[in-house]
């Protein structure tokens, strides 16, 4: 994998990463990359960092025959594995952990040093947004975690699930909007009742919907967006698909990388 910006060994200030500097991560293996990747420090000192990780065509495309997969490759999948190692939680939406069959964060043997010096569990948190509650508890997002799944959903969720979600062994928080009907999720209040938790890295994994839901509140600090060498063309959606940013909001580009044709770009919050 080869750096295309910043060039190497320019320097790389706060808030993300450690690109440049006195010393070069080797990003041909998971530990560079994750110090190419790792959090800023203010996390640590409890400031919560939502970085999404996305997906998409040349012509912006989310999914090709419903599903990320397709438009991925090789070191995408190195870049996810990584984002996820170096995370408290992975934020989903009910939609895209049905679709994608989302599975429990394992723990990997190479990160968990580093883990527990940053005084992480073993494995990232699973946060399912959904307002339904439609999940399949018995499926082994919720049946066989190394940390207990969470549920992220609204104030007027069915009580029926609900019980169905704390009896299956997950974490339910209700993170309400402050206006509307009561089933709705407001982002900014899931972000800070993840981290009061205990979860200040946070990792959005999408789908499409939530993610703009999520930036349209101003909640996404760093967008690491994959720019598949790919055309699709059709009606699918795009890595966000739903209301407008204000601003609109302005990041600025933070690195990109690039192997067989794909470009692995980062941005953060301007």
């Amino acid at each position: 994998m080869r750096r295309l910006y910043p060039p190497a060994g320019a320097a790389d200030a706060e808030p993300s990463g450690v690109p440049g500097g006195p010393a070069e991560p080797d990003l041909d293996t998971p530990v560079g990359l994750a110090d190419f990747y790792a959090y800023p420090a203010s996390v640590a000192e409890g400031r919560p960092w939502l970085r999404a990780n996305m997906v998409g065509s040349l012509d912006g495309a989310a999914v090709a025959d419903g599903k990320s997969a397709p438009l991925s490759s090789p070191a995408d999948m190195r870049i996810f594995g990584v984002l996820r190692a170096l995370a408290d939680v992975v934020v989903v939406g009910a939609e895209t952990a049905r679709r994608e069959g989302y599975r429990p964060g394992r723990a990997r043997k190479e990160f968990a040093g580093r883990r527990a010096a940053a005084g992480q569990a073993p494995a990232p948190a699973v946060a399912v947004v959904t307002r339904s509650l439609d999940l399949d508890f018995g499926s082994p997002l919720f049946r066989e975690p190394l940390v207990p799944t969470l549920v992220l959903t609204g104030a007027a969720a069915p009580r029926e699930r609900l019980v169905a979600a704390r009896a299956a062994g997950a974490e339910v928080v209700v993170a309400a909007e402050a206006d509307g009907d009561g089933t709705g999720v407001d982002p900014l209040r899931a972000v800070a009742e993840l981290a009061a938790r205990g979860y200040p890295r946070l990792l959005h994994e999408g789908g499409p919907r939530l993610l703009a839901q999520f930036a349209a509140a101003g909640a996404v600090d760093e967008l690491c967006l994959t720019v598949a060498p790919l055309l699709l063309g059709g009606g699918a959606p795009r890595i966000m698909n739903g209301p407008a940013v204000p601003g609109p909001a302005r990041y600025a580009p933070r690195s990109v990388l690039e192997e067989d044709g794909f470009l692995f770009t980062r941005y953060v919050r301007a």
